[in-house]
């Protein structure tokens, strides 16, 4: 009797070690799920350059102004920020495969509704799906839970390369399709192009890329209680383990004066720079082709010889003077040679503090936090375009250059008398 009760214990235990051996992506190896990640991620940089393309002249054509541009992109914005956080929850919860497909899948109405797109009304009902499109804070998670921690960086960091390239292509195929057979046509390939996306998803993806450890009564009573999507005291849950709140807090802050200057770039281009589309496209390509020298090329070898916290201080030191450089620049040539410190600085600091908050969670929330992390971002995008258009009707360009220098070098000084210190989390 206690020899087939051991039996049945052996079974149970292969069983769960055969689990185990699945989630953690032994067959595919480990290898082979990130480098069909960067793909999917690359793919999915490329569709949404392709809009860019699309949307703005759409736009014109329905009547769109100045202003309800901006409300069409802070609409985004706003449904991104309260849907990236919810988002990398579910991602946590029902696996890799499912937090990617069901974002692809978004992506393809997303573009099946601006292929239809005949009304003012409709651009914005088809930027709702974007509340679920979040391929690029999946492939972060997918990265996080596969890869080393030590080498974690240098992984993330290859998907700012995979941005680069997708915003080259991107940019360069939207504006040629656009030319040549129309936004509808190439709101379609989009939508074709996010099909495919979605197939290497089912086909390479697996179902969770989790470590899975065995769980007992308690443990699954547990998480029954705590599965649910909306439960908001399990993302905020996060911020309350060691390091995470004020990386948190400087990811914001010294992030927002450089997001502003994002957000206003197009503006700025078009009057300060006096570009024509076609040189503002050039210069879309060579940020394009700077994000992937550094990333690909730069972050890796630095991360392999430098702390985290060292390489977050000099990409806050050297965003500080970038942004000193931006209030006294005078043209587009003077900026193409701040465009070099000002990429090193925004791809270090990205890598580095999404890589700090992933070690200081448990590999079970990095959905979650990525889905945050993800948040920082749509905020800008939200706040972004009312202060940068305060800024720069009321005080010029230079203003937002002086402000992004006298924050960062405070948060500079602070990090300075008060390291920030992560406590790698294991499940």
């Amino acid at each position: 009797m206690s020899r087939r009760g051991g039996g049945e214990k052996t079974e149970t235990t292969n069983e769960t070690s055969r689990e185990a051996a699945t989630n953690t992506t032994d067959q595919p190896n480990k290898m082979k799920v990130i480098n069909v990640v960067y793909i999917i991620a690359a793919l999915d940089i490329t569709w949404m350059f392709l809009q860019f393309s699309v949307t703005p002249y759409l736009a014109k054509k329905l009547g769109f102004d100045t202003l309800w541009f901006g409300y069409l992109q802070t609409t985004v914005g706003l449904v991104q920020l309260l849907g990236g956080p919810l988002f990398g929850r579910f991602a946590d919860l029902f696996g890799a495969r499912a937090a990617l497909s069901l974002s692809c899948s978004a992506t393809i109405v997303f573009f099946l509704l601006l292929a239809i797109a005949n009304h003012p009304a409709m651009l914005f009902v088809h930027k709702l799906p974007t509340v679920f499109m979040h391929v690029l804070p999946a492939s972060q998670m997918v990265v996080a839970d596969l890869s080393e921690p030590e080498k974690r960086a240098d992984a993330l960091s290859k998907l700012g390369l995979c941005f680069g390239v997708g915003m080259i292509v991107g940019s360069t195929l939207g504006g040629h399709l656009s030319k040549h057979y129309g936004e509808t046509f190439a709101a379609c390939f989009g939508a074709a192009g996010s099909a495919f996306s979605l197939m290497l998803v089912l086909k390479f993806i697996p179902k969770t890329t989790k470590v899975q450890a065995p769980k007992t009564t308690t443990d699954s009573a547990a998480e029954k209680k705590s599965k649910s999507i909306f439960n908001v005291g399990e993302i905020t849950r996060l911020m309350k383990f060691p390091g995470v709140t004020p990386t948190f807090v400087v990811k914001v802050v010294a992030g927002l004066p450089s997001g502003i200057f994002q957000v206003m770039f197009s503006v700025i281009a078009m009057e300060f720079f006096k570009l024509e589309p076609e040189q503002n496209g050039y210069l879309m390509a060579y940020f394009g082709i700077v994000s992937m020298v550094v990333q690909g090329g730069v972050i890796g070898r630095l991360t392999a010889r430098y702390s985290e916290s060292s390489l977050l201080l000099l990409a806050i030191g050297v965003s500080a003077f970038v942004g000193l450089a931006q209030a006294y620049m005078q043209n587009v040539f003077q900026f193409c040679l701040i465009v070099l410190p000002m990429m090193f600085s925004l791809s270090v600091f990205n890598v580095i503090t999404d890589s700090m908050l992933t070690k200081s969670v448990p590999s079970s929330d990095t959905g979650t936090m990525m889905g945050l992390c993800s948040s920082v971002q749509s905020l800008l995008r939200t706040v972004g375009p009312t202060i940068g258009g305060f800024l720069y009707v009321n005080y010029g360009v230079s203003s937002i250059g002086f402000i992004q220098f006298v924050v960062n070098i405070a948060v500079f000084m602070f990090l300075l008398q008060r390291p920030l210190k992560t406590d790698e989390q294991k499940d």
